[in-house]
């Protein structure tokens, strides 16, 4: 991902068709774009036949070269919601080098009134997509989209996922001769399962050649309509696949797990129990306060803070990721009530001359306007409703969130259960899964899987002990609001933030911390945190009468963070530690080794934790990505970024420098 890619640029044909400028070429058949998609994808596939088969509880794989308009995903997920069976899932991984804009989706999908009840849905998600993945999820989790919007040739090598089916559609080869390569045909091999198939509208020779050349048996059958042939095949034995690092495989899919304990009710657990519940698990969520988000998931208000690098760093992709799928999350979840959350916008103002060069790059790397833009001091002014003295990026759909009432949506669920009042201080792996055990040794819950999401204090259980994590103390003000300070209408981020008022209160934060641990307020935190209220806006520092708050009555809410050294959380399935320094010990002197000794995972353990202080908005990915991996999906992130969050990372790096973590 090196910029966020053009949208798509079309022109409308007389009959309302959408045609690409680009490419020169049509998105579907003039006689029938619905028709040809089922001819062509779904009947060559073997879809409905298939489905109708399927095992209850069972999950099928699709992608597709070219997401357009969206019609392949519309049509297959109109006949898996009539065939599938119930509980069954089906997971949609699409890529796309130029998205349409969500105003041209619509234009585009108003043609066919028949699948109106599932392009709503999808148009309820949509926006303008910046770069990256996109995950989105429709009908409680039976259906899962997955967006892959940049080159397919840049994209398609970082997927991870099993592939039952293949839509190989795109611009007709004569057009769009970039994509139809070997390279295409050979990562389609890599990510297919056993007997995965294969439809395309075109008969071309040559791509026929390419996919046997790749592995595919292929034939030609009768193509839709005025189309005299189209290519149908499958993958009768799949090549052995190319080497990868075992520490970073899948532990194996969940297929007999059903039920899951998660430890901690803050964002992350939270999120973690809704990923799985909404895959048909049974969820004890154990929580040693008397409800959730209690701890630092507890602020009043949360910023949705999408900090991002002018280059994209594993940090910056996981935090745009992050972003689009909680603000998906939010619009499903919450109500957008001004209580417990406003979509009122961040702006994110420069420090200085080398700060407003920095945010200038990341604009320039050509996102939506809808995602982010650079705004001037005069523009951002106009957007916050009080004056301020440097421009920066304005990110119109952040916001603030009030994280408790989000926690409490999450667990809104059949399926999830909290445990309130219980601690856990022990995990013992038994016969089949996982024990939690409180401080006197007795059993608080039992279950198949068990995901760790306790922040610094995940550390307290043997099999996580390993993990290099900190607490970190942060603090924020609760500063009274008035007539004047009621003004202001978005977020405003740089060293600190401050929120528009919710209720009576603004709140200023936060303070970072290292000498103290404890979640006493502080008067020296408080006056910092006012502080910074002038560097942000000194009209809004008059406003709420700045000069006359006394720091040692105002209300103040700390709590404890946790980080890593290298500011990524830990997402993934978690080994025993020893094991694993003494199974891969020969890389301290050869860290190229290419060893295939398998990882020894400590089965159904899961860890998700250390999100600092963007637990808000990295959280709800998060839970999707510990759900992908414990049920064999695909997963929602390149598979480099699930990587640089995996928790044995720091083991690995432990191994290759010798001993030093970092």
């Amino acid at each position: 991902m090196t910029t966020s890619p053009s949208q798509a640029d079309l022109t409308w044909t007389d009959d309302g068709q959408p045609f690409s400028a680009a490419f020169a070429d049509v998105y579907f058949s003039r006689d029938s774009g619905l028709e040809e998609t089922r001819h062509v994808f779904l009947h060559h596939n073997r879809l409905a036949q298939r489905w109708a088969a399927l095992p209850a509880g069972s999950a099928f794989c699709i992608a597709e070269t070219g997401f357009g308009t969206g019609l392949n995903f519309l049509c297959a997920w109109q006949l898996w919601d009539r065939l599938a069976p119930p509980g069954c899932r089906l997971h949609f991984v699409s890529t796309e080098k130029f998205p349409l804009s969500r105003d041209d989706l619509q234009r585009a999908l108003a043609l066919w009134p028949e699948l109106r009840t599932w392009s709503a849905q999808l148009l309820d998600q949509y926006e303008d997509l910046a770069g990256g993945w996109q995950r989105f999820r429709f009908g409680g989790g039976r259906a899962t989209l997955t967006l892959l919007i940049g080159d397919l040739h840049e994209t398609l090598p970082q997927l991870e996922a099993t592939v039952d089916a293949w839509f190989l559609d795109g611009f007709a080869p004569a057009k769009n001769p970039d994509m139809w390569r070997p390279q295409l045909y050979q990562q389609m091999v890599r990510l297919s399962a056993a007997g995965a198939t294969v439809a395309t509208f075109t008969s071309v020779g040559e791509v026929r050649r390419g996919l046997q050349a790749a592995g595919f048996t292929m034939y030609k059958v009768k193509g839709y309509g005025r189309k005299r042939e189209m290519l149908a095949g499958e993958l009768a034995q799949p090549n052995p696949p190319p080497w990868s690092a075992p520490w970073y495989a899948r532990p194996g899919a969940a297929a007999a797990r059903r039920t899951a304990m998660v430890i901690g009710a803050g964002l992350a657990g939270c999120s973690t129990a809704y990923a799985l519940a909404q895959r048909g698990w049974s969820v004890t969520v154990i929580e040693r306060h008397p409800s959730e988000a209690q701890e630092a998931s507890g602020n009043p208000q949360g910023i949705l803070y999408c900090k991002l690098s002018a280059h994209p760093t594993a940090l910056s992709r996981f935090v745009q990721a992050s972003y689009a799928y909680c603000l998906r999350v939010l619009r499903q979840r919450l109500t957008l009530d001004g209580s417990s959350w406003d979509a009122c916008g961040i702006l994110q103002l420069t420090a200085d001359e080398k700060d407003a060069a920095r945010l200038q790059a990341i604009a320039g790397n050509g996102y939506p306007a809808s995602f982010l833009r650079w705004v001037d001091a005069t523009e951002a002014s106009e957007v916050a409703g009080v004056t301020l003295a440097r421009g920066g990026l304005h990110f119109p759909g952040g916001g603030w969130v009030h994280p408790p009432a989000l926690c409490r949506a999450l667990l809104d669920h059949p399926d999830i259960t909290l445990l309130p009042c219980h601690e856990a201080m022990q995990l013992r792996q038994q016969p089949g899964g996982w024990e939690a055990l409180d401080a006197a040794g007795h059993t608080l819950a039992r279950a198949e899987a068990a995901i760790v999401c306790a922040a610094a204090d995940s550390r307290r259980f043997s099999p996580t002990e390993h993990l290099p994590l900190k607490a970190i103390r942060g603090q924020i003000t609760h500063v009274p609001a008035t007539p004047a300070s009621r003004a202001l209408r978005s977020v405003l981020c740089a060293e600190g933030y401050v929120s528009p008022a919710r209720g009576d209160e603004h709140h200023v934060g936060a303070s970072f911390r290292f000498d103290r641990i404890d979640c006493a307020p502080s008067v020296e935190e408080n006056r910092s945190n006012l502080e910074l209220l002038p560097s942000l806006s000194g009209n809004f520092a008059e406003a709420v009468e700045v000069a006359s708050l006394d720091p040692a009555r105002l209300q103040a809410r700390a709590a404890l963070r946790c980080t890593t050294p290298d500011y990524l959380p830990v997402v993934g399935p978690v080994v025993d530690a020893a094991t694993f320094k003494a199974r891969y010990a020969v890389l301290r002197k050869d860290a190229a080794r290419q060893l295939d000794t398998p990882a020894p995972w400590l089965e159904g353990l899961y860890v998700n934790a250390a999100h600092g202080s963007r637990g808000l908005l990295s959280a709800p990915l998060s839970g999707e990505l510990i759900a992908a991996w414990l049920e064999n999906e695909p997963l929602p992130l390149p598979r480099p970024v699930a990587e640089a969050v995996h928790p044995s990372r720091f083991l690995l790096r432990e191994l290759i420098r010798g001993g030093k973590r970092n």
